[in-house]
């Protein structure tokens, strides 16, 4: 008859490898889901950024030719995102819809000029680069007025300092809190085999020979766990994109792709290193001090 006994011993290994496999899974979700809250939370910061902008007013008489020149020649500046032209009846007409009065009526003529609104790219927001570009533009040819609102700019300058400081150090601290929690996972699993590490010892394995097999196998494990949660992590985005789609879209390329990198390098890197220092550590305990 064959001998049964190794069954539950095989059971029991199963169950642990699954254990520690889900744990790390579970730990590489939360990894990559605080990775996609500070880089989403970047890309929602640019993309209320890229639409602060000037208006600038043009002279009342304007020729087409010289519009258009200037249309050009702002859309090429390197700060600028872009530039669209509004016409002075086009104007009054957006101005009238906000109000809820013809005011146009009212007065008898439209007091409006026509204006290029212009849109800057996210680095050029601040307060110092907007007063350059204040200046800057004011300076070319047929443009009466530069116009920006400032109270709302320093109020977003100001809330969006606060947030990104915030978002540092939650996010500092939640990842030492996940790196710790899958160290310990890892270091769990191999104390659960620091007789067999032992044992490996006396028949004359080598340190090099011994930590081979358990680095291997904690490498696959962070694979697995980072393949699984990164599978989670999208479809958990496109739930949200299914969700909310009308108030915001998440970019897969500028926001998942490197999610996805920073989940495989956390779940190899980290189960390489904590096994190699957990195994080391193991390797040079005496007999006796295993059993504490």
């Amino acid at each position: 008859m064959k001998n049964k006994e190794p069954r539950p011993v095989k059971r029991k290994l199963l169950n642990s490898y699954f254990v520690s496999t889900l744990s790390i899974t579970l730990l590489l979700f939360l990894i990559g889901l605080l990775s996609f809250m500070i880089f989403n939370a970047k890309y929602i910061n640019d993309y209320i950024r890229e639409n602060i902008g000037f208006t600038i007013v043009l002279d009342e008489q304007v020729r087409e030719v010289d519009l258009l020149r200037l249309q050009k020649l702002l859309a090429v500046q390197p700060e600028v995102k872009s530039a669209v032209y509004v016409d002075a009846v086009t104007a009054a007409q957006e101005l009238q819809s906000e109000l809820g009065e013809d005011f146009v009526g009212f007065l008898g003529y439209n007091p409006l000029h026509a204006s290029i609104d212009v849109k800057l790219y996210a680095a050029y927001t601040h307060n110092d680069s907007l007063a350059v570009l204040e200046h800057k533009f004011m300076e070319f040819s047929n443009v009466q007025e530069v116009y920006y609102q400032r109270n709302l700019v320093n109020l977003i300058n100001e809330n969006t300092n606060k947030i990104g400081l915030v978002l540092i150090i939650l996010g500092g601290v939640m990842l030492f809190i996940f790196i710790a929690l899958m160290n310990n996972t890892i270091r769990l699993s191999i104390y659960s085999k620091r007789f067999i590490i032992n044992t490996m010892q006396l028949v004359g394995a080598t340190r090099s020979f011994i930590r081979k097999p358990f680095v291997g196998n904690s490498v696959m494990q962070g694979i697995i766990g980072a393949f699984l949660a990164n599978i989670f992590l999208f479809a958990l985005v496109l739930s949200f994109n299914k969700n909310f789609s009308e108030v915001y879209s998440v970019s897969a390329i500028n926001v998942i792709a490197p999610v996805i990198v920073i989940v495989f390098l956390f779940g190899v890197f980290i189960s390489w290193l904590s096994t190699r220092f957990a195994v080391n550590k193991f390797l040079k305990l005496r007999y006796d001090e295993l059993f504490y």
